[in-house]
């Protein structure tokens, strides 16, 4: 038995969860969300909890047992509380602005880079730290990534952008002591 499958999930108060033969959809304060059931999983919703089974003990329903919990609770997550981001630009005239649903940023190339943001996901930039929030979970950590992608940071100098508190290891470069 999955150890986080077998786990119920508690409905906060204000957060609607209906169950259809094939989705399953959430509506809370900060919007809706709707992911399809995977297969050989079944939902049961009883006052105040949910509850993910499974149908047999086959590899591929024993996975989508777990996956399939852990999707349900990050829309309630979504919907009631939200998930941001954070990323920061280190570099010299490294520098981002928000402008609409755009961010504009220059990142020590010959132009400005343009990144629109999709629907659903917002953005506040403060100084060179840029923060995306959504309802969605996995939109907020693919629009990061895809953002961190436009200049990754690099090992010798750190210039780049990265995760709020992620640790790049420095090279010592070509004279091979440490600067």
């Amino acid at each position: 038995m999955s150890r986080i499958g077998k786990l119920p999930i508690k409905i906060p108060s204000g957060v609607t969860i209906t169950v259809d033969d094939t989705t399953v959809n959430v509506a809370g304060s900060k919007g809706n969300l709707s992911e399809p059931i995977l297969l050989g999983v079944q939902i049961e919703q009883n006052e105040g909890e949910i509850k993910v089974a499974r149908i047999d003990d086959q590899p591929v329903h024993r996975a989508n047992h777990g996956l399939m919990r852990t999707l349900i609770q990050n829309m309630v997550t979504g919907v009631t509380d939200g998930f941001s981001k954070k990323l920061e630009l280190h570099g010299v005239g490294y520098r981002v602005s928000l402008g609409g649903s755009q961010l504009k940023m220059n990142l020590g190339l010959s132009h400005d880079v343009i990144y629109e943001l999709p629907q659903g996901i917002t953005a506040t930039v403060e100084q060179n730290t840029i923060t995306i929030t959504g309802i969605d979970k996995q939109l907020v950590g693919h629009v990061a990534a895809e953002i961190r992608a436009l200049k990754k940071p690099e090992p010798y100098k750190g210039k780049g952008i990265r995760y709020e508190g992620e640790r790049i290891i420095r090279k010592s470069g070509k004279s091979g002591k440490d600067k």
